[in-house]
């Protein structure tokens, strides 16, 4: 293992000490170790069906902008996660369970970087795509943003990741997807303007909106 400076030291010797303390709460509730074992590990579908929300509450709308935040959500999600690839592997940083001892570790053990998490970057970035979607902390919005605060948290208790890392991962996840959302957004709306005129216009929520035949009553 590499030396490290003395504000990496600093910085590593405080987020082990937060992880202690996770991990110590860990131990003294049993009965919340497999509610958190299940979210840490299988807690993405609940993300998946966030973004199905999101889009679906877009189209019931007929938001074009919502509806073209809502198309960029799952991109910037894929997006800031192959950013991660090259950041984890240039940091290098292990997982607690590799360099503490007597951690209590809930899931499977692994070998691959810990620092950011994946997890956390998948869930930091779904939480800020549905806020750019539908610019409100309510709804749908409110839930992401619980669901990506409260995976950051069970992916420590669990043992996988130390606090730290769960910051940088909500952090990149957000940050990427904003970024990414000013960049394409009048590509996002042009394409959803584009739709809106074909046979899939109601997968973007553009209700028909061509006259009717002349002599076609209307509805009553």
């Amino acid at each position: 293992m590499e030396t490290l400076l003395p504000a990496q030291a600093g910085a590593f010797l405080h987020d082990a000490s937060l992880f202690r303390h996770v991990n110590d709460l860990a131990r003294t509730t049993p009965w919340l170790h497999e509610p958190a074992r299940l979210f840490a590990t299988y807690g993405v579908v609940l993300f998946a069906v966030l973004l199905l929300w999101s889009w679906w509450s877009a189209v019931r709308a007929d938001d074009q902008r919502a509806v073209g935040s809502s198309l960029w959500a799952p991109l910037g999600m894929l997006l800031a996660l192959a950013i991660n690839q090259p950041i984890g592997r240039l940091v290098g940083e292990p997982r607690p369970y590799a360099v503490l001892g007597h951690v209590l570790v809930l899931v499977h053990r692994t070998s691959d970087f810990s620092f950011p998490s994946d997890h956390a970057v998948m869930a930091g970035a779904v939480a800020a795509g549905v806020l750019l979607a539908h610019r409100t902390l309510a709804g749908v919005g409110l839930v992401a943003v619980v669901a990506a605060l409260l995976m950051a948290f069970t992916r420590v208790y669990v043992g996988a990741h130390f606090p730290g890392d769960v910051v940088a991962g909500l952090a990149l996840g957000a940050v990427v997807t904003l970024i990414g959302h000013v960049l394409t957004k009048p590509l996002l709306l042009a394409l959803v303007r584009r739709l809106a005129g074909t046979p899939l216009r109601r997968l973007v929520g553009i209700a028909d909106r061509r006259p009717a035949p002349a002599g076609t009553p209307a509805p009553r």
